[in-house]
């Protein structure tokens, strides 16, 4: 009994002991165990839902890429069809270009060929027509009627009359003899005179005209045939005695003491000194040839530019502009004789009415008057006859307005015809040139 009641003080005493010791820590693990179960039921509750929430939205991302998915096939079939479309259209478009280009080579390749096919025609033709021509004119009388040929040319183009001075026929007599006496004072004068007096005398005679012009009373008192001599010279020489050369004076002391048909013959007579003595002082240079050339250079230059031509004849416009204008071209590359273009300027300060152009022509006849023989080089098949070298030399005088000389020169590689050089003026009719000119017209 003791030992049992020992036994259960000893087991009470455990149990104390237990409940003292091992109980609490053993009842805060079990709470503590039984917070982390609840709390790993919470969490798994939450998992659970996220869970849930996952897969409700991965259902929704799945749906949407459905609907993404559907949207971009049917874009990419949309696209399909259109970059076909495309690929269709440039197709075309290439196929067309191709085909343009193609049939743009084929023409261009047709031209060329044909190109090629006439010239070598063409050739062919012009030595073939050589051949001919070598034969023809191998016949002396063949020959010659080339020339014939040549000169009717040439008279086609000549006027109807040689003529050698400058037409005065519109002058009634009494001017027509005051010229005439006005000229033999200018001649008598001009052997003792240089280039540089010549000039000079045609500066101060233009002067005069344009004083004339301007004062109509002292030009009617000195071309009227009442009042003395003596009273006229005395006048010009208060006048102008200090303002003009000796020369001059006494030109136009001649002038006034002469009788004029009116006033208007007395300023052209004057004018016309001015002219002479300018051709005069470019004979004693040696340059009546090139002024010559030049002149009918010019006349030629505004048949071409009939607006250079208004321009010039402009009365509206200052006569130092249009002089102006004239120098400018004369002055230009081709580089005109001084003697040219001082013609020209007096012809334009002294206009009257009258056309440059028909001036021109005026000036040429009276430069060829003054200018004498002129020599023409003439090359030919073979020799002239007396009558063909006649009748080219009448020709050409009648064309050039002057006596020409004609000397001849035989080469037979110009087959037939005539080539006529005077100056720097060329006329060539030889058979060579025609078949050459023929060679040169052929297609590239």
């Amino acid at each position: 009994m003791a030992t049992f009641i020992g036994q259960l003080i000893g087991f009470g005493f455990i149990v104390l002991i237990l409940m003292k010791f091992a109980v609490p820590p053993i009842r805060k693990l079990m709470a503590e165990r039984k917070a982390a179960v609840r709390q790993q039921l919470e969490e798994s509750a939450k998992a659970a839902q996220r869970l849930a929430d996952a897969d409700r939205h991965h259902a929704e991302l799945l749906a949407k890429g459905r609907a993404e998915a559907q949207v971009i096939v049917e874009e990419a079939s949309s696209d399909s069809v259109r970059i076909a479309e495309q690929f269709q259209a440039q197709a075309r478009a290439e196929f067309a270009r191709i085909k343009q280009y193609g049939e743009q080579q084929t023409v261009l390749l047709r031209a060329q060929a044909i190109r090629e096919l006439r010239a070598r025609l063409g050739d062919d033709a012009v030595r073939r027509a050589a051949d001919i021509v070598r034969g023809e004119v191998s016949d002396p009388r063949e020959r010659a009627a080339t020339v014939d040929r040549f000169l009717d040319e040439l008279e086609a183009m000549a006027p109807a009359s040689l003529v050698t001075e400058v037409d005065d026929s519109d002058l009634r007599p009494a001017s027509r003899d005051a010229r005439a006496a006005l000229v033999a004072s200018f001649d008598a004068l001009a052997p003792a005179m240089s280039p540089a007096d010549l000039s000079r005398l045609a500066a101060e005679l233009v002067s005069v005209d344009a004083l004339l012009k301007r004062e109509p009373i002292l030009a009617r008192h000195l071309a009227e045939s009442g009042g003395t001599k003596d009273a006229k010279r005395a006048m010009l020489e208060q006048l102008l005695g200090n303002k003009v050369g000796a020369d001059t004076l006494q030109i136009l002391i001649g002038a006034a003491t002469v009788r004029w048909s009116s006033v208007d013959d007395l300023i052209d007579g004057l004018e016309y000194i001015a002219r002479v003595s300018l051709l005069e002082s470019a004979k004693r240079a040696g340059q009546i040839n090139a002024v010559v050339e030049q002149l009918f250079w010019f006349g030629r230059t505004l048949d071409a530019y009939p607006r250079l031509a208004a321009l010039l004849n402009d009365g509206n416009t200052p006569a130092a502009n249009r002089i102006a204008l004239l120098r400018s071209v004369l002055e230009g590359p081709a580089g005109a004789n001084e003697t040219v273009i001082a013609l020209l300027s007096q012809t334009l300060e002294l206009q009257d009415g009258e056309r440059l152009d028909d001036s021109i022509q005026g000036l040429g006849r009276l430069a060829v008057a003054r200018q004498g023989e002129l020599v023409a080089q003439a090359v030919a098949a073979a020799e002239l006859t007396d009558s063909q070298q006649q009748r080219l030399t009448a020709v050409l005088s009648r064309i050039y307005r002057n006596p020409v000389a004609v000397h001849v020169t035989v080469d037979p590689q110009v087959l037939g015809g005539l080539s006529v050089t005077i100056g720097d003026e060329v006329i060539d009719g030889t058979l060579s040139a025609r078949l050459t000119a023929a060679a040169t017209k052929l297609p590239d």
